[in-house]
Order: C-alpha cells, then structure tokens, then sequence
C-alpha cells in the first residue's frame, strides 16, 4: 500500500546514546543529500529537562561527534537542528502526552514515531499515544528492540501495538536490515543467474554466520545480564540473517513477499531437544584476558556479581526443508572476541572427482564470504592453477575474486544502516522491516533453546577474553569436520 511522506517525525529517547550516535547522524546525513523533506518536522522527546535550544545545541555536539565521515559543517548542522522542537515527557504522564499533540499542531500531516525505550514503557506509552489522538490512520509506529524477553512478552508488546496501530501502522527494527551488505544479499542470489541454481543442498555443504565483538558490556550492564548473547544476538540479527540466506526467491521486491519467505524458513528451524541440545549449542563467557594486547577484565568483574548470563553462543542449526535438508547452519556470536567481524560464509562442497590428483594437485571446495562488518565486502574463493611448467606436478591454488565495496562504489557514499530505516519509515515502506509474524517465529524457535538448555542442566563454559570462546565450541564444527573461519 503506497503512503504519503510524513511530514513529522516524534523521535521518542531523543537524549540517549541510539539518538546521539546513529538517529541524529542518519537524519543529518539525509537532510545533506536532500532526501528528507523540506517540510519535515522532528519534536524530540525525552525525560530530560530543556527547551528547544537546549537541545538544538545537543543536535549539534552529537552531530560534531559522530557524523558520517567528512559530512560535518558547523552551519550544516545549525541549519538542520533547526528542524527539531523539544518536549519533555514521562512514558507514565498523560498530560506530557497531551502536550506532545498540542506541539504538533492541528495540521500535523503523516505522522513517524521512533519508539526508542525500555520495553516496559511500550504499553504505557502506546496508550498514552492513543489517548493523545496520536494512533490514527494518519500515524506510523517504529519500535526498536528488544521486543520482549521470549515469545510470551513478545505477544504483550505486540498485543499492545495492535490495540492502537494495524500491522501496516507497525514498523518493527532490526537495525541489520539496514546494512547495505545485508541487503546485497538478495540482490547477489535474485539477480544473478549464476548462483541460485548453486544455492541448496545439492552444492552447498554448510552454513557458517559469525556476528564477533571485541567490546563488554559497554555500561549496559543490568540490560545485558539480563538477556545474554542468544536472546540479544541470534533471536534477531542472526537469524533474520539466516532467513535471508534460506528463503526461497520471492515472487517481486515488496514487503509481503520477502517476509513470506522469511517466515517459511524460521518456521522450518528443527527444534533442539534436551537429549540433543548439548551436541548441538554451545554457550560460554569470558573471563579475564587480553583484547587488541590489552589487558580487560572478566564479565563477573565487570557486573560486580557472579552470573550465568552467556556472553558467547555457538549452535548448529537445520532448516527442515527440501531446499536445505542436511545442511548444518553454525551460528555463533560472542563478546571480547579477537576482532569485531560479521560474516555469512557459503562452504560449497567439494568436485565429485578431480582430473587433477593423479598429477598431485589438491583441491579445495569453493567458498562465498559475505563480509558484513567492519569492512563490506563479497568474495568468491575460487581453485586456480599456480603458473609455471608443472615438471614437480601440477599445483592449484585458491584466489578469491573480490567485490571490494568501498572500491566498486567509490562513487557512492556507504550510508548508516539507520538512514535507510528511517527514510523508509518516512515514506511508509515496510519492506526492511520485521513483521509480527517473524518476530514470534523467532522467539518460538529461541525459546525452545532456551528450555532446552535449561532442562539438561547446561551452564556457560569459560573462556579468556580475546579468544573464539570455548574450545568446545571448535568441537562442535569438528564433529562433521568443519572449520570456523577465524
């Protein structure tokens, strides 16, 4: 369904670290490009007490300290603070709400909410919003996560949504969408006739998707301890990643038909089983060690109180369906790794029968490497014949054919994954976003884990900071004789 552009956006947490580092940057990188509309209007809101100037002023430092590369320019960001007002506002307080529409005036036009706040202001803020006039057809909702702690709190917040705003009205984040990587994927298997006929089990061996971070808990402390790596990680990002990589092709580029196929992969995730669980996942979390050769400590220290919360998750995955049956998934993910990295890599299986091993050249399977993160790019690994006369016997090597994003579109400026969620919450395109039905297949699958676990009486395993988790996690992978590429 096409929607008007809104006209204002009501950007909820508009003081915090999200709003400082990656909303404020996105909007001004927009406004610089001369794609968010002239008329566009933001009212920021938060508990913090100021008026318009105050927080223009706040608009500019965030601005100073984390605009896109090269795009800062003191009166650039003068001028666009401009566009912003500033109401304080309690989640609890109807009468801040009230205030809020008053500020909008009577001819507010379509309406964008970013909803950026603890899960347990959803419903009072989604009925507060309500009662101010502000969940009429005209009004669009983004909700950035954590969207419950399993598939019951899911349901809360989702049913409170849905008292106020349709599915359509309900834009729901999750930020790698946004990456323009990620979004690379469809087009390198949909575009492209030489991989998808590649792309299944007849010719791919295995799954690997690796999200790693060098950092702790980074003051989000009570937050994280009480999610841990598998709710915080893999429920979203990981397996949206997954979904991308297993969906069957969709029938046109449009939101219900990617996010059909989405849902038909996690629906056929192969539920994990006490009996099983243990040869299948594996969870840890780090103790003290070394990071880039410097010294940090270990969770429990860094909490101040022992914890069972995981920091690292490794787990085998299958996708029960004709396309995938018996291919393994490995996801992992973990904190105070070696090195930040997020990457999809495609293990493809090996030649049925090599002409060239009676001449003493070995073969390796081919690979697909799709880096994410820090640097985008996507290699090919390809077998390739080392040059010279072959009188010692012929001799292959790998070389990989690089599509070096920077480079290949060195003409095009690489954009925050947030300016493209919020131009396309703006003009009302769900697409990238993550329907209700998703949300819930994810959580269903993650808390079967999670009871899993629990019942076998799994713990996390230690592991120093600085390393690939615990070593039972290579394990894992070497069972079927499989290398994580570290």
């Amino acid at each position: 369904m096409s929607r008007a552009v809104a006209s204002t956006l009501i950007l909820f947490g508009a003081t915090g670290d999200l709003a400082a580092r990656m909303l404020l940057p996105s909007l001004y990188g927009l406004d610089a490009d001369g794609l968010l509309p002239k008329e566009l209007a933001v009212v920021a809101t938060a508990r913090t007490q100021q008026n318009d100037a105050g927080y223009r002023e706040h608009v500019v430092a965030a601005l100073r300290d984390h605009a896109p590369g090269g795009l800062f320019d003191e009166r650039t960001a003068e001028r666009f603070a401009e566009r912003f007002r500033y109401v304080p506002l309690d989640a609890q307080d109807g009468d801040g709400f009230q205030r809020l529409a008053e500020a909008l005036g009577d001819e507010a036009g379509e309406v964008a909410i970013f909803l950026s706040t603890a899960p347990s202001l959803f419903k009072p803020t989604i009925d507060n919003l309500e009662a101010a006039g502000l969940a009429g057809p005209n009004v669009r909702l983004a909700l950035e996560k954590p969207l419950g702690t399993d598939l019951a709190s899911s349901r809360e917040i989702n049913d409170a949504v849905a008292a106020a705003y349709t599915e359509e009205q309900t834009f729901r984040i999750d930020h790698y969408l946004g990456k323009e990587t990620v979004q690379n994927l469809l087009a390198l298997r949909f575009a492209n006739i030489l991989f998808e006929p590649l792309w299944s089990a007849q010719h791919i061996e295995h799954v690997q998707i690796t999200i790693a971070e060098t950092v702790g808990l980074e003051k989000r402390g009570d937050y994280y301890d009480g999610t841990g790596a598998l709710r915080d990680m893999v429920q979203n990002h990981m397996l949206q990643l997954l979904a991308l990589v297993a969906m069957e092709p969709p029938a046109s580029f449009d939101a219900t038909a990617i996010r059909d196929e989405k849902v038909k992969v996690l629906r056929s995730l192969r539920p994990l089983t006490p009996e099983r669980i243990e040869r299948e996942v594996v969870t840890g979390q780090y103790a003290p060690g070394a990071v880039a050769s410097q010294p940090v400590p270990g969770y429990s220290d860094e909490l101040s109180r022992q914890s069972a919360t995981e920091t690292f998750v490794a787990l085998r995955a299958h996708v029960d369906n004709w396309r995938w049956a018996g291919v393994p998934f490995y996801l992992r993910t973990g904190k105070r790794m070696p090195e930040r990295r997020t990457e999809i890599v495609i293990q493809f299986r090996q030649v049925p029968h090599s002409m060239f091993a009676s001449r003493g050249a070995r073969t390796v399977p081919n690979r697909l490497i799709i880096s994410i993160q820090p640097e985008e790019n996507i290699a090919l690994e390809l077998m390739a014949k080392l040059p010279g006369l072959d009188r010692g016997g012929i001799r292959l090597r790998e070389v990989a054919l690089d599509i070096d994003q920077p480079h290949a579109f060195s003409d095009v400026r690489r954009r925050i994954a947030y300016e493209r969620l919020l131009l396309d919450l703006l003009e009302g395109d769900p697409t990238l976003f993550v329907r209700r039905d998703e949300v819930e297949a994810q959580w269903q699958w993650i808390d079967g884990v999670r009871a899993a676990w629990t019942a076998a009486g799994m713990a996390p395993r230690p592991y120093a900071a600085g390393n690939w988790g615990p070593s039972a996690a290579i394990a894992l992978a070497e069972r079927d004789g499989v290398s994580w590429n570290d």
